[in-house]
Order: structure tokens, then sequence, then C-alpha cells
């Protein structure tokens, strides 16, 4: 099972962060639009860099206060920088620099992550649940993509939401940017589950909860192999997944759950 570790909860920046029971909260705290400026991202990337070593934390969710989860990047911001000599290049690279970074280190961060959308998540915002490895929804979320109406293409929440749905279902949010409810966003395949506002953080816990009672090794492995095959043929995928396999028997991890299920007793995981 996951350790019992005492609650701790922190402001780091623009965010809030919390750990109990082998799983970590960071939740995004600058409403009401919860947007991704320079400094959000930049605490986003710190907690996912700090949680990355820590032994206690074995799932990580993702969250925002709020009736808006995220409203992609701060526009305002970025057009404050127009004025400059270079018309704000510089600082438009360092910001989809720095976005680019934090969702790649989602998407290769050793733990799980899942994101509780209940509200909007537009543009780079949907970008970040699409993502986390799992995504619960209240019936209120809605998703969209609509950087097509202000003349700016969401071109890099393509690359996200473009791995998440089918190619003609990407391509209807990204050219029309209208909103879809959760319903769609579920059949499309964004969100994993729709939840009652009401007990949303509660199914959100016991998903977490039950992740967490896995072995870290374990889930560690299988994520980081679940992203790699994604990317290659089909012969290369079974060769590498067979590799990733043939490692996974020979952890210690491996073996404790195996002589656990045929001896009928709850494993002890090590983590290695």
């Amino acid at each position: 099972m996951a350790e019992i570790v005492a609650i701790k909860t922190e402001p780091v920046g623009p965010v809030l962060a919390e750990q109990a029971n082998g799983v970590a909260r960071i939740t995004l705290a600058s409403p009401p639009a919860n947007a991704l400026s320079l400094a959000v991202m930049a605490a986003l990337q710190a907690e996912f860099d700090r949680l990355r070593d820590d032994r206690s934390v074995r799932v990580i969710v993702l969250a925002a206060s709020g009736k808006v989860f995220c409203a992609g990047h701060d526009l305002k911001e970025l057009t404050a920088h127009r004025n400059e000599g270079d018309r704000g290049r510089a600082f438009f690279e360092k910001t989809f620099a720095a976005c680019s970074t934090l969702m790649q280190t989602i998407v290769r961060h050793p733990k799980p992550v899942i994101a509780v959308v209940d509200g909007l998540a537009t543009a780079a915002g949907l970008q970040l649940v699409a993502s986390c490895d799992l995504a619960m929804a209240s019936h209120e979320a809605t998703f969209c993509t609509p950087g097509v109406n202000i003349g700016l293409f969401c071109s890099t929440p393509m690359v996200a939401l473009s791995r998440n749905v089918s190619r003609k279902q990407a391509m209807e949010m990204l050219l029309t940017g209208e909103t879809i409810d959760a319903a769609t966003a579920k059949e499309f395949g964004l969100v994993n589950r729709i939840v009652p506002r009401e007990y949303l953080n509660q199914v959100v816990t016991k998903y977490a909860q039950t992740i967490a009672s896995k072995s870290p090794l374990t889930i560690r492995t299988g994520k980081e192999a679940f992203y790699a095959q994604a990317e290659m043929g089909l012969s290369d995928a079974y060769d590498y997944a067979g590799r990733v396999m043939v490692e996974n028997m020979l952890a210690r991890d491996a073996e404790e759950g195996i002589g656990a299920f045929i001896g009928k007793r709850q494993p002890e995981w090590k983590g290695e």
C-alpha cells in the first residue's frame, strides 16, 4: 500500500501543493483565468521536478481553483512585449519553449499525473489536460482550442490534442474553435470519466490511491514504455516491449508481486 504521510499544504508561487497518502495534489491558484503565464509555468515546472525524486509520492493530481481550469497562455502578458524591438519574438520563444518543456515533463514524468477538470480548459489549458495520463471531469467541464478565432492557430496544443483524439476530431476542434462539453470530450477520448461535481474529488482520490497502492517501479516502467512504444512501428514496438518485460520480470517487485499472488498474500513493494 502507499505510504501514509501527514497532509502537507504550502503555496508555491501561483500554485498550491499538497501531499497525503502517497498522492501529491498541485492546484492552479490564479483565478479567475489560471492562465499559463511564465510565472505559473515556472511554478508548475518546479513542482513536477521536485516530485520526481520524492519517494513518498506515487501519483500526482493536477487541479485548479475557480470556475476555469486553465484559460491557456496569458495573452495580456504576451501582448505587453509587442512594443519591443523584435516585436516580442524573444519573449514569445521563451514562453512557448517553457510550455513545451512543461508538457513533455508531464508526459515523461515517472509518476502518473491525473487532471481534474471542473470548468473551462482552453488552448494551452486543454493542452495541459491532454498531456496528463488520465483526466477526470465534472459535467460542467468544457474544452476548446479557440486560437483560430483570434488569428493564432493552436499549434502547440495541437501536439497533445492529436495524441489523444482522432485526427478528424482534433481538426474539428482546431478549425472551428468551438467549445465541446464533457460528454463530447469523453466520446472523443480526451477525458476518462465524467463525474457529478460533488463527487469529483472523491472519485479522483479513489483512482489516485488505487494507483498509489501499486509497485512504484512497475508504474514508472509501464508509463515510460507506453509512450515510447506509441511512437514506434508495430514490430519495433513489440521488440521494445519484450525487452521491457524481461527487465521488469527481473525486478524485485515483480518477484515479490508474483510470489504474493501465488501465495495468496498482500505484496510488500520495495520500488526496486
